[in-house]
């Protein structure tokens, strides 16, 4: 199906941020060793995401790291930053072999300040706290980021994986735009709590992963199909690899949701991964997924997404086929934080001698 649907905009929270119903995750044009040599390539796809009505354009300081920053960067100029919703994130960092997390208010100040040089802008849309720092309160973090929207170097303030608990205390404090969490077929743990505290208190959805890593694309032979030629495939398997759902105990199990989704997607005359997706979008005009991709053929295929509409019943054979059974395997390896583990201590204990 080709990317012949309007892009439809929403209004992301209730603080007045108003973006593309489908925005594009950049993360994979950076992190992987060689990137840099398909910087034309890569800046082509994000103009051309641009032309065809994605707005929302997601980043991180981590992503390279710094240099998916960059990248967007020089994409934007010449009359492009006009045109978009920049999103980028602080607080993730990997550092002699392990990742560490930071919302220190020094830190958040610093690493936002190198965001806006990297990226070349003098103003932030949507700054995210990318994970969450355990060893310092929430609203401490939250007072460095509301400062920051008073000065203009941001517009808007985001959490991502974050815990129902932390969103409210956070948003106590400056109200929170957007809240980021993987969302898809093979990932709904967050529809019990976090889902519902985002609705109640008037804060936007931002989906990533929607795909499942790509799982809903390729199905389990994901990485036998990444390309010989594709300078990834390397990084992509010791990815993938890494990830409970993706050993092959597990993957022999969750073989079966993509079979069904693949049965149901050749009813409907789309592919798998527009079924996944269009699954999303159906959840609500308060989500917006950020699907990723390096090619401009999958791009055009995700935007298809939009226009693969869903009856109650196909909406409902869905999400009997992505019960919590029917996946094996945490989504993520253990020593990432997630939502699960995001809790910070009050703000009584925080020491400002």
């Amino acid at each position: 199906m080709a990317a012949t649907s309007e892009v439809r905009r929403i209004k992301l929270g209730n603080q007045g941020l108003e973006v593309s119903a489908q925005g594009l995750g950049c993360m994979g044009l950076s992190i992987f060793e060689g990137a840099d040599k398909f910087e034309a390539e890569h800046v082509a796809l994000i103009h051309h995401a641009i032309d065809s009505g994605i707005t929302l354009l997601d980043t991180s300081d981590v992503y390279g790291p710094e240099t998916n920053e960059l990248l967007l960067g020089k994409a934007l100029k010449d009359g492009m930053r006009e045109k978009v919703q920049l999103a980028t994130k602080f607080g993730m960092l990997y550092e002699d072999g392990n990742w560490c997390y930071r919302g220190d208010p020094a830190y958040v100040r610093a690493a936002c300040e190198a965001s806006l040089r990297r990226l070349g802008v003098s103003c932030i849309d949507l700054y995210y706290q990318h994970r969450i720092d355990t060893t310092v309160p929430i609203e401490v973090t939250m007072g460095e980021l509301k400062k920051l929207v008073e000065e203009g170097k941001i517009k808007y303030i985001g959490l991502s994986e974050a815990s129902a608990s932390t969103i409210r205390r956070a948003h106590a404090v400056h109200p929170l735009t957007a809240v980021q969490l993987e969302w898809s077929l093979w990932s709904r743990d967050v529809e019990e709590d976090i889902i519902p505290t985002c609705r109640e208190l008037g804060i936007g959805i931002v989906a990533y992963s929607p795909l499942g890593l790509g799982f809903f694309a390729k199905g389990p032979k994901l990485i036998e199909n990444v390309d010989n030629g594709d300078y990834r495939k390397a990084n992509c398997i010791a990815l993938l690899q890494g990830l409970p759902r993706f050993q092959q105990e597990n993957l022999d199990h969750n073989k079966i949701l993509y079979e069904k989704v693949n049965a149901m997607a050749e009813k409907k005359s789309c592919t798998p991964a527009q079924l996944a997706l269009a699954w999303v979008h159906h959840q609500g005009d308060d989500v917006c997924p950020i699907p990723g991709t390096s090619k401009i053929k999958n791009l055009n295929q995700n935007i298809g997404a939009l226009s693969v509409k869903l009856t109650t019943q196909e909406m409902a054979e869905l999400e009997a086929m992505g019960r919590p059974d029917s996946v094996k395997g945490e989504r993520s390896a253990t020593y990432i934080v997630t939502y699960k583990n995001s809790e910070t201590p009050p703000l009584s204990s925080w020491n400002t001698a």
